[in-house]
């Protein structure tokens, strides 16, 4: 009968676990609406939508390599370089540079698959590698000069807004959907979380291993590339310094949606949710004008209790 109770509980906190991030989220929103009624606005709920377009792009990504049980460090340095081929070409081609943006994700992330699924290299310590090597080719053509983009129309599809609603938020949105799809309805979804899951027994089952893990850092790849075109829009110019510690934003958006680094489980809605908490995080600091120096401080003690809240442990064999 004990063991019975103790199962009903487990089972029970597992259902209501789902539900944390949400209510996190909605606590931030009432904290910092109390202090500040200006937070709790259309204006600013968009001014959120905007800021974390960019962060959710490459989250959707890592959102798959993470569950796969793998890591990617480079993801700061693809949407520098992304960004500074749309702005290299945006002047003459205008909307069409978003083209040279996902191609360069596209190496990028094959690059990488490459070395991770092919050289059997750690992926922590290929993708360390690139990240180097990215930011050192943007380093050498830029020279340390941003290249400014001034293509209006381009600047107005990717960057603009309609009715106050930005657009790269309803870009996003269309990437969310493709995200969900393929995380919950196809093949190749089911045969991440099997390899994030258990890589022995999923390649005893049949599934391709080295191709899967290619097509997870190709996938990133591209939407890091996306993200680096709607950052490149944002700031009307391609710099040296795009992007540098995005992947840290990224991976604790991805573990504080439920997503454990040890792999295997996760969901798409989570890492929105885990999104929202560090951009509503952010943005509510700075408008109660918390000291800068001492935010960093504040986001690291409720990241990390954000996931010890969130994750679930019971589908964790090993804390690693």
């Amino acid at each position: 009968m004990k063991v019975a109770g103790k199962r009903a509980d487990t089972i029970n906190l597992r259902r209501y676990k789902k539900y944390i991030p949400i209510i996190m989220l909605a606590a931030l929103s009432v904290f910092f609406t109390i202090l500040q009624p200006r937070f709790f606005s259309f204006r600013n709920a968009m001014i959120i939508a905007q800021q974390s377009a960019v962060l959710l792009s490459a989250a959707l990504g890592m959102t798959f390599v993470i569950v796969g049980g793998s890591i990617d460090l480079s993801v700061g340095s693809i949407l520098a370089l992304s960004a500074l081929a749309t702005a290299a070409v945006s002047q003459y081609i205008g909307v069409w540079a978003f083209l040279p943006a996902l191609l360069v994700g596209t190496c990028c992330g094959l690059l990488n698959g490459i070395i991770f699924a092919k050289g059997k290299v750690p992926s922590f310590i290929a993708t360390m590698g690139t990240m180097t090597a990215f930011r050192g080719i943007v380093l050498y053509f830029t020279k340390g000069a941003p290249v400014e983009i001034y293509n209006d129309y381009f600047l107005d599809v990717f960057s603009g807004r309609t009715f106050g609603i930005p657009h790269s938020g309803i870009l996003v949105l269309i990437a969310i959907v493709i995200a969900w799809i393929m995380y919950n309805k196809t093949v190749f979804g089911r045969e991440v979380q099997a390899i994030g899951g258990g890589e022995k027994v999923a390649k005893l089952s049949g599934i391709k291993i080295d191709r899967v893990k290619l097509k997870m850092y190709v996938m990133l790849g591209i939407l890091c590339g996306f993200a680096g075109l709607l950052q490149g829009a944002r700031v009307m110019a391609a710099t040296a310094q795009l992007g540098i510690g995005l992947e840290l934003d990224v991976i604790a958006a991805v573990v504080v949606g439920g997503t454990p680094l040890t792999g295997g489980v996760g969901s798409i809605r989570g890492t929105i949710l885990g999104t929202l908490i560090i951009a509503v995080l952010s943005n509510g600091m700075n408008m109660i004008s918390v000291d800068p120096y001492f935010q960093d401080i504040i986001k690291g003690v409720v990241l990390i209790a954000a996931v010890y809240i969130t994750i679930d442990r019971t589908k964790i064999g090993i804390i690693k």
